[in-house]
């Protein structure tokens, strides 16, 4: 039986575990933290009874990962269980109105007004092929298209900066709900290929809607690991790995690590070429994170923010560009832009009877070492007046913290990876198998990798694929 070692149990690290064992590969995976799921974990943060998901929050791109579906993987027969709220996403403006967005296309169209039309006529297409679109979106740029006029549908407005995009789409209201989802990105938003993200993220929403993990996005991590341990893998927590020779003899391995961890635990064993690549990877904004307990939740102004399981505070599309425009410089905007996450909705299980656990970050620059919280309750305190005085307890989370809690998240940058134009295309190296480190049977597969962040699985399930071809 060939053999794996996994280094990292991201949901990365756990998705190229759980496809190796599924396929009938030894697998050991090896995790620094005391607790596997790197950023699918959750917890109590701020009241007993209030479940917390510690990093990411919503899935639009899992649903349909083939991390999680493929034969062999399939998690729901090991917990996983999705669920959405009746609003995937708001984004509040200045008076009480917005943009909102819902699963439904038509529905999202309507709710946009004059800007409907040409929602439907920029989304409609790529959301409606959108499974047969990720035979190429999910892998790396340098391949053979499989759907090549359908990629080119998508490619040309994704290629736009998402001022552009955003600007194009006719309303501040239709503006500012794209500007909000490209900001996911954490990217420049008058750049080349800021629109990508969110061309990927509307259109799976679209497809498959925003839904959250039932019980914590660390379902996700014990589906994973429940499938490892199901074919005869092992997981062993607290056992931080710092080069490739304290590692058991395996056919493969595989890092779940960023390319700076790479460097620190490879060492001389990287090619040159491989190592210089390595070297110039970038990394991005950081996240300051507050966690909330509210009694009887957000009083948003936004009568639909009130139900919707993602919300962006940020304001128009100009305050959003420019918000991201001074993070990426090094400088802390005034306003950030932030994520509200409102993840009892879907799951009242997280809740406590009325008191609600609200989840919170605001993009600040990297290694931001001043305190976000007064701004982050300002910035909702502006579009839901009386929000401070519900919150009954908060915890906040600055970016060193961030990146002492997992390695990978350099300077608080939870997306492994700045999405600049060239990284955005070709990362963590230009190469056709970008998993591939340069030393025979060694691997990456972290968030560095394509198709980029989130907690879909989807770079390790390429790194799996990768690697199951060498053995």
């Amino acid at each position: 039986m060939p053999s794996a070692v996994v280094v990292g149990s991201g949901p990365n690290g756990l998705a190229c575990a759980a496809t190796l064992a599924s396929r009938g590969v030894e697998v050991t995976v090896i995790e620094a933290e005391g607790e596997i799921g790197g950023g699918t974990q959750s917890a109590e943060l701020t009241e007993q009874g209030l479940l917390h998901d510690v990093c990411s929050a919503t899935h639009p791109m899992a649903v349909s990962s083939p991390a999680v579906i493929a034969p062999g993987l399939e998690l729901e027969r090991h917990g996983l269980e999705w669920a959405w709220s009746e609003v995937d996403l708001a984004h509040p403006l200045d008076g009480g109105g917005g943009g909102t967005m819902l699963r439904s296309l038509e529905a999202t169209a309507a709710g946009l007004g004059a800007a409907g039309k040409r929602w439907r006529q920029v989304f409609g297409p790529p959301s409606q092929s959108y499974d047969t679109l990720t035979e190429d979106i999910y892998h790396p740029l340098i391949h053979f298209p499989r759907h090549p006029l359908r990629l080119a549908r998508f490619g040309l407005p994704a290629a736009l900066p998402a001022t552009v995009l955003g600007g194009r789409l006719g309303t501040p209201e239709a503006a500012a709900l794209f500007a909000g989802v490209a900001a996911h990105s954490y990217s420049r938003l008058d750049l080349p290929l800021s629109s990508a993200i969110g061309m990927a993220l509307v259109c799976s929403g679209h497809a498959y809607g925003w839904p959250v993990a039932k019980g914590g996005s660390v379902a996700l991590a014990n589906a994973w690991a429940s499938v490892i341990r199901e074919h005869g893998g092992r997981i062993e927590t607290g056992r931080r790995v710092r080069s490739l020779d304290e590692l058991p003899g395996a056919d493969a391995v595989v890092l779940d690590l960023t390319p700076r961890g790479v460097l620190e635990v490879a060492g001389e064993k990287l090619p040159s070429r491989v190592a210089r690549s390595y070297r110039r990877y970038k990394y991005g904004p950081g996240a300051f994170k507050l966690d909330l307990a509210v009694q009887d939740g957000v009083p948003w102004t936004m009568e639909a923010a009130r139900r919707a399981g993602t919300v962006h505070v940020g304001g128009s599309l100009e305050e959003v560009a420019a918000a991201e425009a001074e993070v990426n410089r090094g400088r802390m905007p005034q306003r950030p832009f932030i994520l509200v996450g409102q993840q009892y909705l879907a799951d009242p299980g997280r809740s406590r009877g009325d008191l609600h656990p609200v989840w919170a970050y605001a993009h600040v620059p990297s290694g931001y070492g001043g305190d976000a919280t007064g701004v982050i309750l300002d910035q909702i305190e502006r579009f839901a007046p009386g929000f401070r005085e519900r919150i009954v307890a908060q915890t906040a989370t600055t970016t060193a913290e961030i990146e002492a809690r997992n390695a990978n998240f350099v300077g608080g940058d939870i997306l492994g990876g700045a999405n600049t134009p060239l990284q955005t295309m070709l990362r963590p190296r230009i190469h056709p198998v970008p998993y591939w480190t340069g030393i025979p049977g060694v691997f990456i597969c972290s968030a560095a990798t394509p198709p980029g962040a989130g907690a879909h699985g989807i770079n390790g399930f390429n790194a799996a694929e990768a690697a199951l071809r060498t053995l």
